[in-house]
């Protein structure tokens, strides 16, 4: 009795070991740039945007751009996307597995039955006599149960628990991924195919210029070297159009990939620029949230949580194991005799297991799990690092982009308005036709550099989203 009684102690009492795992402290940050929160952007095109740290991340931010098209694009990148089900099928893995593990905690219980014929020679035991061929029926059941007294199971289980969450925000972070992949692949393709309008605009332009340079040249009124510097703006243009035609076409084909689609198997939505509306009004989450929010750093920090569970399986490694097994059964020469009462066996108790030497082996297993804890702490500090930088690059990028698509706006008219006075100076016999062709290239280059804002200052607002964690923790549904 004082046995089981000191035994009953030493369950009451046992505890993993290894250190509990805690959550790290979220850094004492309150601004992401400067000494305080930014405001709002500079206004370009009556928009100014305002940053609002009460806002909360809308889950299906893209629907803040107001475009059915880009909805129903991503609702099919969603359906279709190989990545994101590949990324649901590691978790259900994970979690299957940590399933498996809790198994630990239950007693093992099997039954077993063998009908063999043998000879055995009895002088391996020391006797002297004649051998025999004879028939064994042995019928079994057996118990185990492992009382885990220095908690290396618990830790072993703790650890596949982690796993489980690194699976579950590794599925969050592909989905964040893949739909701002589709959102900023739709809005480059509306980008490249207004471009492309402008620049074939400014192809026409430019051959009606040449012709008349051509003319002027032959007739004498002008060097050849305007033909010749005409040309080679056109040939520019030229070049220029092809590639464009070649980001839209390689846009369009990202997105069937990101479909889960081949190229022949699916066509890219018609979206334009001018039916995409620009959030004013942005959230801006504080940094200590972020930390609880960004699926990549809830990635590091899962894998910081596994490394601190797998120096208390290590731990317990060197500590010593107790199993409780029985065994219960029959042996007989013969099936009809196999539950006599003299053929019955059975065996009960515990087994205690110490290591003494294994050529520190053990102890080593301990010290890399510890490295491994370091590693894993420091790559959660840099991830934490690199998200604050990415915010800040982001909020930083949105303030230039207004102020840049406000100069391309001011460009933009000083082209239309040169336009109209040299159109005016021609028509009043001033200037000749080639300086109307000149203000009408340049009022193209200028429409195209508003485009290349425009679509920037999409996809900046796209980019904010996705640095913030892109609101998973307020989707209704999680993918």
């Amino acid at each position: 009795m004082r046995h089981i009684a000191t035994l009953a102690c030493l369950l009451l009492s046992a505890c993993a070991a290894g250190p509990d795992f805690q959550r790290p402290q979220a850094p004492a940050l309150a601004h992401y740039i400067g000494n305080e929160v930014p405001a709002a952007t500079a206004a370009a095109q009556g928009v100014a945007q305002r940053f609002l740290p009460q806002k909360e991340v809308d889950a299906q931010w893209w629907r803040l751009f107001g475009s059915v098209a880009l909805d129903d694009a991503l609702a099919q990148a969603l359906a279709g996307n190989a990545n994101l089900q590949s990324a649901q099928a590691n978790l259900r893995a994970s979690q299957e597995n940590l399933r498996a593990g809790d198994g630990v905690f239950y007693p093992n219980l099997d039954i077993g039955f063998s009908a063999v014929r043998e000879r055995t020679s009895p002088l391996r035991l020391g006797i002297n006599a004649f051998s025999g061929i004879f028939n064994l029926y042995t019928l079994s059941a057996s118990v185990a149960y492992a009382l885990d007294l220095s908690g290396g199971q618990r830790r072993g289980v703790e650890a596949l628990a982690a796993q489980a969450d690194y699976g579950a925000q590794a599925l969050q972070a592909t989905y964040l991924t893949l739909t701002g992949n589709v959102v900023n692949t739709l809005i480059a393709r509306a980008a490249y195919a207004a471009q492309i309008t402008a620049t074939e605009d400014l192809i026409s332009r430019q051959q009606e210029q040449l012709q008349i340079a051509r003319t002027q040249s032959d007739a004498g009124t002008a060097p050849y070297s305007s033909v010749l510097a005409i040309a080679s703006a056109l040939a520019s243009s030229r070049a220029g159009l092809q590639a464009l035609r070649q980001k839209a076409d390689a846009a369009a084909h990202l997105y069937a990939a990101l479909c889960g689609s081949a190229p022949s198997e699916r066509s890219a939505p018609e979206l334009t620029l001018d039916a995409l509306r620009l959030p004013s009004d942005l959230p801006l989450s504080l940094p200590s949230q972020l930390v609880r929010q960004r699926p990549d750093i809830l990635q590091a920090e899962a894998l910081l949580h596994v490394a601190s569970a797998n120096i208390g399986v290590a731990t317990a490694a060197l500590l010593p194991s107790v199993n409780l097994s029985g065994n219960f059964g029959w042996n007989s020469a013969t099936l009809g005799s196999l539950t006599d009462p003299n053929a019955k066996f059975w065996s009960i108790g515990p087994a205690v297991n110490m290591p003494l030497f294994h050529g520190g082996t053990l102890a080593h297993r301990r010290e890399a799990a510890r490295a491994a804890y370091d590693k894993a702490q420091a790559d959660y500090r840099q991830t934490v690092i690199n998200a604050y930088a990415q915010v800040a690059d982001v909020l930083s990028a949105l303030d230039h982009d207004a102020q840049a698509l406000a100069a391309q706006n001011e460009a933009l008219e000083h082209a239309r308005m040169a336009l109209k006075l040299v159109q005016a100076n021609y028509q009043a016999g001033l200037v000749g036709y080639v300086d109307v062709l000149v203000a009408n290239t340049q009022l193209q280059q200028a429409q195209i550099n508003h485009i290349a804002a425009q679509a920037q200052r999409f996809q900046d607002t796209t980019a904010l989203y996705l640095a913030l964690g892109g609101g998973w923790w307020n989707a209704e549904v999680q993918p």
